[in-house]
């Protein structure tokens, strides 16, 4: 069963992403986003990483047909690195450490920046968030 969570703009409280699906375990931060032709509207995907890592929480295109916004994000809350990720490219990374990374639609990228703060909520009963 997936997790789903709400990413919310901690400062302003507005929501950034109604709904994105939780990936916590190796296989779907492996799979991604890949082979799929494009988002639906609203579908965001949440990468967890087990720790905090610039190498760790890195990502690549191969097989994404499609440019999405790639925000990386602490263990905080914090915004490290936001940035178009474009398809086919081997190798996108944060500036600095960070724990998760929000791959969505590339429209996200005018309402948060790097140094802005975010939260997750959780919307599946009986989880803990």
């Amino acid at each position: 069963m997936s997790r789903h969570v709400k990413v919310v703009h901690r400062a302003s409280g507005s929501v950034l992403v109604e709904k994105a699906r939780w990936c916590s375990s190796a296989w779907c931060r492996l799979r991604g986003l890949q082979f799929k032709r494009r988002l639906e509207p609203g579908e965001a995907l949440l990468l967890v990483h087990p720790g905090e890592g610039v190498a760790l929480s890195a990502i690549h295109m191969f097989f994404v047909f499609f440019p999405i916004a790639a925000i990386w994000i602490d263990s905080r809350g914090l915004v490290t690195t936001a940035t178009l990720a474009r398809p086919w490219r081997p190798y996108y990374a944060s500036a600095a450490p960070a724990r998760y990374v929000l791959e969505s639609s590339p429209d996200i990228l005018d309402r948060i920046s790097v140094g802005e703060e975010v939260d997750f909520l959780n919307l599946d009963p009986g989880e803990a968030g």
